[in-house]
């Protein structure tokens, strides 16, 4: 018994800082189960309202709305952002903190700010709102102004972290494919993205999942057709947390999103880690 003794004692000291990690980690984690719990548990003493909110066209309407122009935003973001990770994980040259800079402003301005900025460009007399409305495509209370405010609060996340992933592909690996006779773009689309998908498809699994939580500036831009951010604050301010009889609150629609987002959220995540 002496030599396990011995054994449990040295696994015990190795594993001391994973221990540590555990405990203080532990902290949010409790954080966030307890806020969502109990958000959780407050809505289940009143199971009747999450039926009404599940069964109401508008609450389902407004869900939909916000998965499916959170899933536009990503793939805008993902087909113009992973090009620009790749060059700046790539190369270097004067400006580029400049450039990386002004990606990631989105993630530190107020999104009231970044609503009122998005408003004078998009607005129908805008710099961008203007052309467009000449050809009948409006961005101020339409589908496309929820697009533009959710892409520009979440694009940082999926830059940065497929920046990162590019950056973790070893430029060597890359330098053989090409000394093999393999063409740039064939070494990008065989080596590098594939290398580096994992990192994208975090990145994209973040974008999607901050641009369908955006509530400020898609307030700003585009109020109507309401999303569900936008329908849980109208119903809180004109029905308070539970609602009326036949007409959910606020509670039980975000208790519904939260439900409906986690079920996507875990799916997408064991499809990565499958992959």
């Amino acid at each position: 018994m002496k030599p396990l003794s011995i054994w449990s004692v040295e696994k015990l000291k190795r594993e001391k800082l994973f221990i540590l990690s555990l405990f203080l980690g532990l902290f949010l984690v409790v954080f966030v189960a307890i806020t969502l719990g109990n958000l959780f548990y407050k809505q289940a003493e009143d199971f009747s309202r999450l039926i009404d909110a599940a069964t109401d066209p508008v609450v389902l309407k407004a869900i939909a709305i916000s998965i499916t122009m959170a899933l536009f935003s990503t793939l805008i973001a993902f087909f113009f952002g992973v090009p620009l990770a790749y060059f700046l994980a790539r190369k270097d040259f004067p400006g580029k903190s400049i450039i990386e800079s002004i990606v990631d402003v989105p993630m530190v301005i107020p999104h009231i700010v970044a609503g009122i900025a998005l408003y004078g460009v998009f607005m129908r007399s805008g710099v961008i709102g203007a052309p467009f409305s000449k050809i009948g495509v409006a961005f101020t209370d339409a589908f496309p102004g929820i697009v533009i405010a959710m892409l520009f609060v979440s694009l940082p996340f999926l830059v940065d972290a497929a920046r990162e992933g590019f950056k973790e592909v070893d430029p060597r690996l890359e330098n053989v494919a090409r000394s093999l006779g393999a063409s740039h773009w064939r070494t990008f689309l065989r080596i590098t993205f594939p290398l580096a998908s994992s990192s994208i498809f975090s990145g994209a699994i973040l974008c999607w999942a901050r641009a369908i939580s955006e509530f400020a500036a898609v307030m700003i831009v585009a109020p109507f057709p309401r999303s569900a951010s936008i329908l849980i604050g109208d119903r809180f301010t004109s029905y308070g947390l539970s609602g009326l009889p036949g007409i959910a609150g606020a509670r039980p629609i975000s208790v519904l999103l939260i439900s409906i987002c986690l079920v996507i959220f875990v799916m997408l995540r064991m499809l990565e880690k499958r992959k």
